[in-house]
């Protein structure tokens, strides 16, 4: 044990010595960080280029086919890594959409094609063939489609073994799963290394401030059936270097002390991220929230109900901040989990969750009306709308040309 400590003592201490001192030093890290991410894989590229991906979207020639879907919350970047299992306030869990920055009221159509582009690119990163992206793509319109159908039947597209063997693990976890994960130890305190950093001036009193406000302790109080009051008390605070399009921006990792009456007492992992304007194109007259972590937390009731319910929107340095309580059974799916065999039926399943996301913000004859739409712009040659197909092909050319271009500027400034 003595051993143990002094280990974990002098690795926080010498983790130090690479610590940003200001936020400037901090600022010119992520900068790098995420430069050095995205030219991993083009895969990557694109999970890191949401404005881009709509730049380019709204500047392509294919974009005047592309149908205008009925107006409802959309993920705004719903590629593959924002898909995963997610718990909610019964320990419940449930594949939905998991991050929600760029949510906004806009063109369901939108998130058709960027999950598209993303199983293509992340296809190619796993050297699937080109067939395997053209099954993919007819299938996640098979997917999609049955959910317009039957909102309600959540399991009326077959769950794909490595999903499912997933959710089950996802099932299984506990407190100390996160904590060894993320924490390292299940010991309350982060360790300050390669992905947590020192906060610097004021954030912590910031931190403190935002953790006692009414709304975060009604957050915590009641989630997880912790339905009497609480007492939170912030045991460690640290800057999360973590994501990649978020990195850049503020984002904080909190560990949360708990205690009631007639209990013992519990940890919470919390995970406070600056909310930022959204780049995806919102439908004109819609209705939403002017403050973006307003927008995000009511983006994320509609699409994500799991997540969305776990979530509030508060001020931290002046800044619009989502605060979320972290559960075990959050998981991240990857493509590179799906054999060429799975890969389609991953698409359809994927596509569904996303159209039941969509279908519950819809009555029966908008869900009607934008499923006939689908189906009559079917393509002779493919099983799936040509405006899809031709989004896909288009932007994945665009994207990989900047990729190219992206890591031969990494390599000359390396």
């Amino acid at each position: 044990m003595v051993t143990f400590v002094i280990r974990k003592v002098v690795a926080r201490h010498m983790a130090k010595f690479d610590m940003p001192k200001t936020v400037a030093e901090r600022d010119e890290l992520l900068t790098r960080s995420r430069t050095l991410k995205m030219a991993r894989s083009t895969h990557a590229y694109v999970r890191g280029n949401t404005a881009l991906f709509y730049t380019w979207l709204l500047d392509s020639k294919v974009v005047r086919d592309v149908p205008a879907g009925p107006p409802v919350w959309i993920c705004g970047d719903c590629h593959l890594g924002n898909l995963g299992p997610l718990a909610d306030n019964e320990g419940r869990i449930a594949v939905q959409i998991r991050d929600l920055d760029q949510t906004v009221i806009g063109n369901p159509a939108h998130d058709l094609i960027r999950l598209g582009l993303s199983l293509a690119s992340a296809a190619r990163s796993a050297d699937l063939p080109g067939v395997t992206t053209a099954h993919m793509i007819e299938q996640m319109i098979v997917g999609y489609s049955r959910a317009l159908a039957e909102p309600d039947d959540i399991e009326a597209i077959l769950e794909p073994a490595d999903i499912r063997t997933i959710r089950r693990r996802a099932r299984s976890r506990r407190w100390r799963h996160l904590a060894e994960e993320r924490l390292q130890d299940v010991r309350p305190s982060i360790p300050i290394g390669k992905r947590f950093w020192d906060l610097i001036g004021s954030e912590r009193e910031a931190l403190a401030e935002v953790i006692a406000g009414d709304e975060i302790r009604e957050l915590i109080r009641s989630f997880g059936g912790r339905d009497e009051e609480v007492e939170l008390s912030l045991l460690d605070a640290a800057y999360w270097k973590k994501g990649c399009s978020s990195l850049g921006k503020m984002r904080f990792a909190a560990l949360i002390g708990i205690s009631r009456q007639k209990h013992n007492d519990e940890y919470a992992l919390i995970d406070l991220k600056e909310a930022v304007e959204s780049v995806a194109p919102t439908t004109s007259g819609s209705d939403m929230p002017s403050d973006a972590a307003q927008r995000v937390v009511t983006g994320a009731k509609a699409l994500s109900p799991n997540l969305g319910n776990r979530m509030a929107a508060a001020t931290m340095l002046g800044a619009p901040v989502v605060v979320r309580e972290l559960m075990p059974q959050d998981l991240k799916l990857e493509i590179d989990q799906f054999s060429r065999a799975e890969a389609a039926v991953a698409a359809r399943y994927l596509a569904h969750v996303v159209g039941i996301a969509h279908a519950r913000q819809m009555d029966e004859a908008t869900r009607r009306e934008w499923r006939a739409e689908l189906d009559r712009r079917h393509s002779a040659t493919l099983d799936a709308p040509t405006w899809l197909w031709s989004s896909v092909v288009e932007l994945a050319a665009a994207h990989e040309a900047a990729y190219l271009n992206h890591c031969r500027e990494y390599a000359a400034r390396a």
